[in-house]
């Protein structure tokens, strides 16, 4: 069994402790007084005696940082940039800075601005800073050039800050004609009708008209555009209105096509593009005209994307030949993916050609992914594919991560739940660190209980997608075999589901308010504890702990399963997208083998999702067991097949999704 090596046993661990103060109190005392002291900050109760004591912490600077932004429109400059002198270099400066020169803009303090300016990606303060210049009379050549470059940067909304920029600019005669149409088209093409009204102001009249109408077309496409110049700019607003109208209205695009193809003399290539949205947006619901849009789009117009719709429709109308030719007109990149590799094997062997279909198995089967554990099941394999890797570093380089200033502070910051203060540390850190450096980083974050580092940082090259036990980490699996016994669920499903729902984050919560490690919605919460009569459940607030929310997340997976007739690929579908869609991919392809109804879902992220999780899946099962029960047996819910092992061939490909 793979199981996490304490915190406590942890080299790393011991290094992160060396680092924090040297004080009678445990690790935890200090971090609740930290942690209070900056919730105090944040509610306006500063303390500075309480302060003081924890002078010595990792974590003062952020305790001073949420003081000065709690009051940030009345910090003084002297007082920060007292600060960004203390902690140059450090996420906790930057963090400071990038809330301080806003409000530093927002006073017109110019000079105070450009003294502390630093080069950002950040388009509001870059415009800020060039108010600035502005302002001290320093709107020279080089200014002119820099806010054409943001004008010039993107169809979409810019912010407030540009505004100002934009009117001096246009004063000085920097806003031309030119550079006006030039972000009209780029507006068109970003489908932004309000962009191109605002860029159009300043035109001459004759202009400022045609830009309008060309606004009012890419907001619902309309007859006015039958008059427009015969010109390629008319064309490409013509080509942007109607492939934003095809999103929504795939049928009355089709339809209004012709006319404007006709009247403006959009190019073949222009009206493939819009044919390729009209197309998309009717395979998107599998439309019962999808075959013919699809096939009324050139070849040239195709993309992975369409590619894969094309072969996706096919199978979702039982037409074998079809798939495999759509599979067949994919680029080679595309086709000797795992995926479409073991397609087109499925669908040689649907077509009677199980002997051609054998090499392609044989390709996909190398690959560890959802396809290629399919392909060896489809062989009649023993073993799936897997060539973990674990690196053998010391414990002297892991301490020596674990020392890193970065590091130990993103550490507290994670203990303490401040999760955004804490990426800013880790990130910073990363910056510096090369590969081998990074993924001891994510070590330290393991034994730390930071699973979701190794789901970010990793993965940068081919051999970092084998580190398994990182990247798949185990946690809580004496709650996960428990409920998982106790309600007959594969308890390394259960452990996939919490892999790809929290990353085994406890306190994790999404937008839409499902909440803990198996994210569970409150009202589904209550539902399935009321009817397994958990008498201990406390509300919404239960579901972070970890032995409820696994609890009840397990419960819900085995009533979904009953309501599913049992079928845990089903199950996996209802519990990413809901009852009802799923109850309209049952409805629309009754009886279909269940790789081929999976890979036919509507939505991309259920679609993936029902994949991800049975593979991932299988990594648990290993993790757990030291062996798989056969995912095509596991897809049905046959729990008691005979298990494979999990190798690693000369011929394997290293890497895994």
């Amino acid at each position: 069994m793979n199981r996490l090596s304490p915190l406590l046993f942890s080299a790393a661990a011991i290094a992160l402790a060396a680092a924090l103060p040297a004080k009678a109190q445990s690790l935890d005392a200090q971090r609740a007084q930290i942690k209070a002291a900056i919730d105090s900050a944040e509610r306006g109760q500063f303390d500075p005696a309480q302060a003081a004591s924890l002078s010595r912490h990792p974590l003062y600077g952020w305790l001073e940082y949420a003081n000065l932004r709690r009051n940030i429109d009345t910090v003084s400059t002297s007082q920060a940039q007292d600060f960004l002198k203390r902690y140059n270099g450090q996420a906790v400066a930057s963090s400071f800075r990038s809330v301080w020169l806003p409000s530093v803009a927002r006073r017109q303090d110019w000079p105070t601005l450009l003294a502390n300016w630093v080069p950002t990606d950040n388009v509001g303060l870059r415009c800020a800073r060039l108010n600035a210049l502005q302002a001290t009379g320093k709107a020279d050549a080089q200014w002119v050039s820099d806010a054409q470059a943001i004008w010039k940067s993107t169809g979409k909304s810019l912010p407030d800050a540009c505004d100002p920029v934009f009117a001096v600019l246009d004063a000085k005669g920097g806003l031309s004609a030119e550079l006006r149409w030039a972000r009209i088209d780029a507006a068109a093409d970003e489908q932004q009708p309000a962009v191109m009204r605002s860029a159009a102001r300043g035109l001459p009249a004759a202009d400022l008209t045609l830009a309008n109408t060309y606004a009012a077309f890419v907001d619902k496409p309309n007859a006015s555009a039958l008059n427009w110049p015969r010109n390629e700019r008319s064309r490409r607003i013509a080509t942007d209105g109607l492939a934003k109208l095809a999103k929504g209205d795939p049928d009355a695009t089709e339809q209004q096509l012709p006319q404007y193809a006709n009247a403006l003399q959009l190019s073949a290539e222009q009206q493939a593009q819009v044919r390729y949205q009209i197309a998309l947006w009717t395979v998107a619901s599998y439309g019962p005209d999808s075959a013919r849009r699809l096939n009324a789009v050139p070849d040239s117009a195709y993309d992975e994307r369409l590619h894969e719709w094309r072969a996706r429709e096919a199978l979702s109308r039982g037409d074998w030949p079809a798939a495999l030719t759509a599979i067949r007109k994919m680029g080679p990149t595309q086709r000797n993916d795992s995926r479409w590799r073991y397609f087109e094997a499925r669908m040689l062997d649907k077509t009677g050609k199980r002997a051609e279909a054998q090499p392609l198995f044989r390709e996909a089967a190398r690959s560890a992914t959802f396809h290629g554990f399919l392909a060896a099941d489809q062989l009649g394999l023993s073993s799936y594919t897997l060539c973990p890797w674990e690196p053998n570093d010391s414990a002297q380089a892991q301490a020596a991560i674990a020392r890193d200033p970065a590091i130990v502070r993103a550490m507290e910051l994670f203990k303490i739940e401040r999760n955004g203060w804490a990426v800013a540390e880790w990130n910073d850190a990363l910056s510096r660190f090369d590969t081998t450096q990074r993924r001891i980083a994510v070590e330290v974050a393991r034994d730390n209980g930071w699973f979701d580092r190794a789901v970010f940082s990793l993965g940068k090259t081919p051999d970092e997608q084998r580190l398994y036990s990182l990247r798949f980490p185990l946690h809580h699996d004496d709650a996960i075999r428990r409920e998982s016994a106790r309600h007959a669920i594969d308890p390394a499903w259960v452990a996939a589901e919490i892999r790809a729902e929290s990353i085994f984050n406890p306190k994790a919560r999404s937008p839409a308010n499902a909440m803990g490690l198996m994210q569970v919605l409150p009202a589904t919460g209550a539902s399935v504890a009321k009817s397994i009569g958990l008498v201990n459940y406390g509300g919404a607030s239960s579901l972070y702990d970890p032995d409820t929310n696994i609890a009840l997340g397990t419960a819900y997976l085995r009533q979904l399963m009953n309501k599913y007739d049992g079928l845990p690929y089903v199950t996996i579908a209802a519990y990413n997208a809901g009852p009802t869609p799923t109850a309209r991919w049952q409805s629309q392809r009754p009886g279909f083998d269940p790789d081929i109804w999976i890979e036919t879902i509507s939505y991309k992220e259920t679609r993936e999702y029902v994949a991800r999780i049975l593979a991932f899946s299988v990594i648990y099962d290993w993790r757990l067991n030291g062996n798989a029960l056969p995912v095509t047996d596991r897809m049905n819910g046959r729990l008691q097949a005979k298990r494979k092992q999990l190798t690693c061939p000369s011929n394997a490909e290293k890497t895994a999704d």
